[in-house]
């Protein structure tokens, strides 16, 4: 008797940010879509049409998967960020969920709110969902300013939809013990995070920036420059290196900084700048990965921090991982896992979430960058004493390649999923 063939799974994946919006959580989930289509599934993604920076870019998917957008309200910088954005997608997403047809198994990532309309939906038509835990907004939101009431809301939404997954994809072990924490043990899955090794790689043309006025590239030797790279939000904290750079500046006036991004601290880090002179702080929009990694691999290293009490210290900004995969040093300033793996594998300069620490680490970065050749010395860094430049640069993207994957973080994820529609 010839053996049944295995019907292929059928997975509905429901994210408010997607590729090709230049975001941890979008290189993540279109990962997960590669790696759940090498397995033989067929996916289908629910999400929002792309913002207006990114109209008409390519989200990079396969031909099998399918991607279904949906109008959303923006804020002003661009994001489906706020409890307004929020509901302008979740609202919706209920019922996009509820008559899908053809569904195995739900995958979702935060807000909670989203978590609450898939598990709403997903009760009503009997289908397993697995939530994908890469932050705790609970944390966060309690603490900042927000009411008592709005504190406890958001936990117990976020409380309830965890409890109702078949299944949960923890990023780090610091979500997995926050987990643990709040009484979420045994449907947890710690399957990592990563970067795309291909977007971001020492290979290719690097940004160089004149050294006058402007932001730029061109064919001689240019400025010196660091790049923030992402979102600079409240818990990023990213203001510390606008105050930084002032004491930079004062010490070696050819530095620039670079920020590119968004996020609800950008204005007030435009006004921490408005002492130095023009053209030393640039600020530039959203970009798609190659473009980012233009500038990431002709900077003298890239800025990373999580804000100590933030809500987040247990957080990893996957920015580190793709500097480090560009073959370019980081400068890390805060506390959580980050600042551990910076300092142990040697992949930059990981110090206290405090001006003058953050200003010397980066004339640290500075000085290893003009040894070139030679190597460089400094408490923490990345360059051990008379390594040279290309080799650093080797070594970074290496490591990266062999440890900050995204595709073995996808696999890994997407056996969970399968399993959870098998169960």
């Amino acid at each position: 008797m010839p053996p049944v063939e295995r019907p292929a799974v059928r997975v509905l994946l429901v994210s408010r940010i997607f590729a090709p919006e230049p975001a941890a959580a979008s290189f993540r989930l279109r990962a997960l879509t590669d790696a759940l289509d090498d397995a033989g599934a067929r996916v289908t993604v629910l999400t929002t049409t792309t913002s207006r920076a990114m109209a008409g870019t390519p989200d990079g998917t396969r031909d099998g998967v399918r991607v279904r957008r949906w109008p959303v309200l923006r804020d002003s910088a661009g994001y489906v960020r706020g409890y307004v954005q929020y509901m302008s997608f979740d609202v919706p997403v209920f019922f996009r969920v509820l008559f899908a047809r053809g569904v195995d198994v739900v995958v979702n990532e935060p807000p909670p709110t989203t978590g609450f309309m898939v598990r709403l939906a997903c009760a009503l038509r009997r289908t397993p969902y697995v939530y994908y835990v890469c932050d705790i907004l609970g944390d966060a939101v309690g603490a900042t300013s927000a009411p008592g009431l709005v504190v406890r809301a958001v936990r117990a939404i976020e409380g309830w939809a965890w409890r109702g997954a078949r299944a949960l994809l923890s990023v780090s072990g610091g979500v997995t013990r926050r987990l643990a924490e709040l009484g979420v043990r045994g449907s947890v899955h710690e399957v990592g995070n990563g970067i795309d090794t291909e977007a971001f790689s020492a290979s290719g043309d690097a940004v160089v920036l004149p050294s006058g006025d402007g932001a730029g590239a061109d064919d001689g030797a240019g400025a010196p420059f660091f790049v923030y790279a992402g979102t600079a939000s409240e818990v990023h904290g990213a203001g510390i290196f606008a105050r930084a750079m002032l004491l930079v500046h004062a010490q070696d006036p050819r530095a620039r900084l670079v920020f590119i991004g968004q996020g609800a601290e950008k204005a007030a880090i435009a006004d921490e700048c408005t002492s130095l002179p023009p053209g030393t702080v640039t600020f530039l929009p959203q970009a798609p990965p190659h473009e980012v990694a233009r500038w990431l691999r002709g900077a003298v290293a890239s800025l990373a921090s999580v804000r100590p009490g933030g809500g987040y210290d247990f957080s990893f900004p996957t920015k580190v991982y793709a500097s480090v995969a560009c073959g370019t040093p980081a400068v890390y300033a805060g506390i959580g896992p980050a600042r551990t793996l910076v300092s142990d594998e040697h992949l930059g300069w990981a110090v206290d979430y405090e001006d003058g620490a953050v200003a010397d680490a980066m004339l640290a970065a500075l000085e290893a960058h003009d040894r070139g050749p030679d190597g460089a010395a400094g408490p923490d860094g990345a360059v051990a004493d008379g390594e040279p430049r290309e080799r650093r640069q080797e070594r970074l993207a290496s490591w990266a390649a062999q440890n900050a994957s995204l595709a073995g973080v996808a696999r890994a994820a997407a056996l969970v999923v399968i399993e959870a529609a098998d169960r």
